[in-house]
């Protein structure tokens, strides 16, 4: 990669970074990284990218003006910022061991995979040791949100590294938060999945009772928006939801891996997750039926179609 141009000033007694155009890694092409490593691209960034199956990476730098690389580390020599998108705590434990040790002295790891925040503290460890700084952001806003790039990321790690990162991050983010210290983004995730996990049960029962009432969906659900019922979830899935059609969002085993990355802080910490602890339950039944990749809206079929799972 050749040296990218970048600014750098000091103002106030804080150094203050101008991106222009860094050098990126990004490791993970997967529903989210895929358009997300795209975005990099269009906002003038230079882009190395690496997959577990070589086929996606190449698909990747054939539509993109990127570059494919064939192991992680040859992804991250050189670059200012690496970008992990992986999927679980021991996806991003192997990775991390083979690059952070390329990683040149002075860059960022940014890691946008939803793991637990136990991880994100070593990695910030590992990191610090290495010379290099840490930032883990999950992000929420789903495939949609990544190919618009309209992505909401939470934050932790230290304010310097966030100030480096977040200028390159709006590539395809409409907002990104400093939560607190390593970890806090992955906390923040965690209440957001607790969150999400009640208003789709709450929805799934409301439009199942609208329907057993007799009411007209499209009639209740234009009354009720309109009021503190309204939610992202009501918006955009209620319609596909009563139809049955559940193609649209996060899958159901993703949201099962997050559930249990929260329930299990949740032990450690002491709070209560009643709620829940029972809708990942209810999901556990739709993987059951064969919904393992139904989005999770398909929360609803287990009351319309009962008995099914």
């Amino acid at each position: 990669m050749t040296c990218s141009p970048v600014r750098g000033r000091l103002a106030r007694g804080k150094l203050n970074w101008e991106w222009s155009m860094a050098r990126c890694a990004f490791l993970g092409l997967g529903v989210m990284g895929f358009p997300m490593a795209g975005h990099l691209v269009k906002a003038g960034h230079e882009v190395r990218v690496w997959n577990r199956t070589a086929a996606k990476a190449d698909a990747w730098a054939s539509r993109h003006a990127g570059q494919a690389a064939a192991t992680p580390q040859a992804a991250v020599a050189g670059a200012d910022f690496v970008f992990f998108c992986l999927g679980d705590d021991p996806d991003v434990r192997l990775v991390a061991e083979q690059v952070i040790p390329a990683m040149q002295r002075g860059a960022i790891l940014v890691d946008h995979t939803t793991a637990s925040a136990e991880l994100a503290r070593e990695l910030d460890a590992q990191a610090r040791e290495a010379g290099i700084g840490f930032v883990d952001a999950p992000v929420s806003g789903g495939q949609a949100g990544a190919e618009n790039g309209q992505l909401t990321i939470m934050c932790g790690g230290s304010e310097a590294d966030f100030a480096r990162a977040e200028p390159v991050m709006a590539a395809y983010a409409k907002a990104a938060s400093l939560i607190g210290p390593a970890g806090s983004g992955q906390l923040a995730k965690m209440v957001n999945q607790i969150c999400i996990a009640g208003i789709v049960q709450g929805l799934s029962e409301g439009l199942n009772f609208a329907k057993r009432a007799g009411l007209d969906p499209a009639k209740v659900i234009g009354a009720i928006s309109k009021g503190a019922a309204q939610s992202w979830q009501m918006e955009n899935r209620w319609e596909t939801m009563v139809a049955g059609k559940f193609d649209y969002g996060f899958a159901v085993d993703w949201m099962r891996k997050d559930l249990r990355i929260t329930l299990d802080e949740a032990g450690r910490n002491g709070a209560e997750l009643p709620v829940t602890g029972m809708v990942d339950q209810f999901y556990a039944e739709i993987q059951d039926a064969g919904g393992s990749r139904w989005d999770t809206s398909s929360l609803i079929f287990r009351l319309d179609f009962p008995g099914k799972g």
